[in-house]
């Protein structure tokens, strides 16, 4: 038999007892990092707002209702919306109507069916999030409200109300404080009971506030409606687009109502 040893296939190296010797490790270190909290809220809080304007009941509600209100209150002078400019009353309280109809019904029963469905269970196990995806849900409604207020200002525009830079700047803390009032007593409804009722619940509760709540007409007990968060916007929209002033009281009125309802939804919201 002879001495010469058999060769070694090409790319193989021989390991003890003749078998191959293993080959470089697998690298499974991850390639990249995760993005960066702020861009994954920031994505949430769009995928969130383009689920709210192709859905056709949020879009009526959000858009096509105000618009609606809008055009009648400015056309119709049987309703008395109070003194001053009529366009600009009428675009103040619509605009709060728009806030109310965006920042709590809408977004109390999007919420409502996550929560029923188990997507806020999921995604709060995800890198977004419990935080992030709160965070998201406040940056949607403060693009849908900005989409409303092009939208709301270019038609009443058409109507007659002629745009004051410093009238729209004064009610930026109102609408601020608004979305972030009717937000979180969103998510305090949301969380708190069945999505059911809380479908049944917003809706009764934005009929309400239209109909009695100091949103577009003044209230016949206004004690009562100044102290309400739908009251309190509505004066302090008013204040802004037909005085050009900051309402401090009611500015007041919405931080407080805030206030309150962040903690409330801190302690009470359930996620599943």
């Amino acid at each position: 038999m002879s001495g010469a040893g058999v060769a070694a296939s090409p790319g193989r190296s021989s390991g003890p007892a003749g078998t191959a010797a293993p080959g470089p490790a697998l690298d499974l270190t991850p390639r990249g990092t995760a993005a960066p909290l702020w861009r994954r809220t920031l994505r949430q809080a769009g995928l969130e707002a383009r689920i709210a304007l192709r859905n056709g009941e949020q879009l009526l509600l959000t858009l096509v209702l105000p618009v609606i209100v809008l055009v009648a209150a400015v056309r119709t002078t049987a309703v008395d919306l109070g003194d001053g400019d009529r366009p600009s009353l009428a675009l103040a309280g619509v605009l709060a109507v728009a806030v109310v109809s965006t920042a709590f019904t809408g977004q109390a029963i999007a919420t409502g069916f996550d929560r029923r469905n188990g997507v806020l269970r999921l995604l709060a196990t995800s890198p977004l999030g419990r935080g992030g995806l709160l965070a998201g849900k406040a940056g949607a409604v403060a693009l849908l409200v900005a989409v409303q207020l092009v939208v709301l200002c270019a038609v009443a525009a058409a109507c007659g109300w002629r745009p004051d830079p410093l009238g729209l700047l004064a009610a930026l803390p109102a609408l601020v404080l608004g979305c972030t009032a009717f937000t979180a007593l969103a998510l305090l409804l949301a969380g708190t009971v069945r999505a059911e009722a809380t479908l049944a619940a917003a809706n009764f509760v934005w009929v309400l506030l239209l109909a009695g709540g100091g949103l577009v007409l003044p209230s016949p007990v206004p004690a009562l409606t100044s102290a309400l968060p739908s009251g309190a916007l509505g004066a302090a929209l008013r204040g802004a687009l037909t005085e050009h002033a900051v309402a401090a009281g009611p500015l007041l009125v919405l931080l407080a109502w805030t206030a309150a309802a962040v903690a409330a939804s801190a302690r009470w919201f359930s996620w599943e």
